[in-house]
C-alpha cells in the first residue's frame, strides 16, 4: 500500500516538471555528487530552491524520470516508520527499472517527519546514489543538528528571505535600466522592501491583511514548534515576551540580564540560564542573527554584549506593529541581511564601539575588509558629524580603509583626513549599482 502512494507521489512530482517557480540569486549545486541540506527559516522557500534545482537539471538534459522527489508531509505517510523508507527506493526501482539508481537525482521534502531518517539518507548515499537534497521544517531539522547527524556529509546551502534584487523580481521591477525613471521606480520599490516583508509568499500577496495574517502565524509556528516544541519550552508567554524584547532592542547591544531584571520585577518566574538558552534558541532557528563586538580579546568579546538582527523587518512589524524611529533601525537591519548574505563561510561580521561607533566590521579571516556605517540621512549636522567620526576611530583602531555609509537617498564621496568615504543610497548599494 504504501508503495503504491510513494509510486503516486513520484509521478505527480514528475508530472510537474518544470516547476512555475520565480528565480533566486543564490543556486543550489547540480551533480555535485553531495548530499545538499538546505536550512534557513521557515517559509524562505527551501522547497522552492530544490525545484529550481529540479529545473536545471532537466533544462541540462536529465530526464524527468531520474527525478526523485518525496514529500513526507503527505498524510498517507504520516506514519511511516524508518524501516519502511526502503519502499521509496524500491517502488522507484520498480517504476523505472531501467534507470541507473546512481543516475537518480532524490529530492526529500520534511523527511524529518520520519523518526531515523538520518541514517536511511546515509545509508542511500553510501550505496546507491550520490545526488541527494533534503530540506524541512525548522521544528525538527536545524542546521546545527544536521552536520550532527549525518556525520560531517552535507553541504548546506542556508536559504533567506528575498533580497532587494529577489524582491525587484518578484514584483517585476527592471533593475538594468538606467533612465530616470528606472531609478525612480527602484527607489519607490526599495521603500516597499524596507519597510514590509521579504518572505516570498507575503510578497506575492496583495492584500495587507492577509499578509498579516500570514506573518503571525509565520510568527506563531516560529514560537510554538521551532522553539517550543523542538526545546521544549514549556513557558510561552515569557518566551513570547523574551522575543518580543529582542525585537525592540534591534540594532542596539542587548543584554539579557536588563530582561531577566525586567521580568523578574513583573513577578514572573524564569532562570537567567534559560534565558541565555533561549536567546541561542533564536538564533539557531534563523528568527534572528547575532554579531559580537569588535576586539583583538576572545575574552573580552565572550564578555561584550551581543546585537540582534530580524530574519525579517515586515515579521518585526507584524508582531510589534511599526514604532515611529524605525526608519534608522529597518534600513539597518536590511543592510546587515545584506551583508550577511554575501558573506564567506570564514567571514564574520561584528560591530565597533568605543569611544565612537561603527554598525559594521567585515572581517575575512584576520584582515578588516570593510567598515559600514548605516544612517537613514545626514542632512542633520550632528548626526553627520556621529557617522563620520564614528568610522574615521574604527579605520584608525583596524587599519581599514574601505569605508562605507550607507543612507537611504544621500550619495557623495568625502576625503577627510586622507581616508575616502563613500556614502550611497541603499538601494544601489544593494544591487552593486553604487
Amino acid at each position: 500500500m504504501k508503495k503504491d502512494v510513494i509510486k503516486s507521489l513520484i509521478s505527480l512530482r514528475q508530472n510537474e516538471i518544470p516547476f512555475d517557480v520565480v528565480e533566486r540569486d543564490m543556486k543550489l549545486p547540480v551533480n555535485r555528487k553531495k548530499i545538499i541540506t538546505v536550512p534557513g527559516v521557515r517559509r524562505c522557500g527551501k522547497s522552492t530552491m530544490m525545484e529550481i534545482a529540479i529545473n536545471e537539471l532537466v533544462k541540462g538534459g536529465v530526464n524527468k524520470e531520474n527525478i526523485l522527489w518525496i514529500g513526507f508531509d503527505d498524510e498517507r505517510l504520516v506514519n511511516m516508520s524508518s524501516d519502511e523508507l526502503d519502499d521509496v527506493i524500491t517502488a522507484y526501482m520498480e517504476m523505472y527499472p531501467y534507470v541507473d539508481i546512481k543516475d537518480v537525482h532524490m529530492f526529500f521534502d520534511e523527511i524529518q517527519l520520519i523518526k531515523g531518517w538520518e541514517y536511511f539518507v546515509l545509508r542511500v548515499y553510501k550505496s546507491y546514489c550520490k545526488n541527494i537534497y533534503v530540506c524541512g521544517s525548522n521544528a525538527t531539522m536545524l542546521s546545527t543538528e544536521l552536520s550532527s547527524v549525518l556525520r560531517g556529509y552535507p553541504l548546506e546551502y542556508e536559504t533567506y528571505p528575498l533580497s532587494f534584487n529577489e524582491f525587484c523580481r518578484f514584483m517585476n521591477v527592471n533593475t538594468k535600466g538606467f533612465l530616470e525613471q528606472d531609478s525612480a521606480m527602484l527607489r519607490r520599490a526599495f521603500e516597499c522592501y524596507n519597510y514590509s516583508s521579504a518572505f516570498p509568499e507575503v510578497v506575492l500577496t496583495k492584500s495587507k491583511i492577509e499578509q498579516l495574517k500570514l506573518l503571525h502565524g509565520y510568527f506563531d509556528a516560529m514560537i510554538l514548534r521551532d522553539l517550543a516544541e523542538h526545546y521544549q519550552v514549556n513557558n510561552i508567554e515569557v518566551l513570547r515576551y523574551f522575543v518580543k524584547r529582542i525585537m525592540t532592542t534591534l540594532t542596539k547591544p542587548l543584554s539579557v540580564n536588563a530582561i531577566y531584571n525586567d521580568i523578574k520585577s513583573q513577578g514572573l518566574k524564569i532562570s537567567k540560564d534559560v534565558l541565555y538558552l533561549w536567546a541561542d534558541y533564536v538564533c539557531n532557528i534563523f528568527m534572528f542573527v547575532r554579531i559580537p563586538k569588535y576586539t583583538c580579546s576572545i575574552v573580552k568579546e565572550r564578555k561584550s554584549l551581543d546585537k540582534y538582527y530580524c530574519i525579517d523587518n515586515g515579521l518585526r512589524d507584524a508582531v510589534l506593529m511599526p514604532q515611529s524611529d524605525d526608519n534608522g533601525k529597518k534600513l539597518e537591519n536590511t543592510i546587515f541581511m545584506q551583508l550577511h548574505r554575501d558573506r564567506l563561510p570564514y567571514d564574520k561580521i561584528s560591530y565597533y564601539s568605543e569611544k565612537t561607533e561603527c554598525d559594521f566590521v567585515v572581517q575575512r579571516g584576520n584582515s578588516v575588509e570593510q567598515l559600514v556605517q548605516v544612517t537613514w540621512n545626514m542632512a542633520d549636522k550632528a548626526t553627520r558629524e556621529r557617522e563620520i567620526k564614528g568610522i574615521l576611530e574604527a579605520s584608525e583602531v583596524t587599519g581599514c580603509s574601505n569605508l562605507l555609509i550607507v543612507t537611504n537617498a544621500e550619495q557623495e564621496m568625502l576625503n577627510i583626513e586622507g581616508k575616502v568615504i563613500r556614502v550611497v543610497p541603499a538601494w544601489k548599494w544593494l544591487l552593486g549599482r553604487e
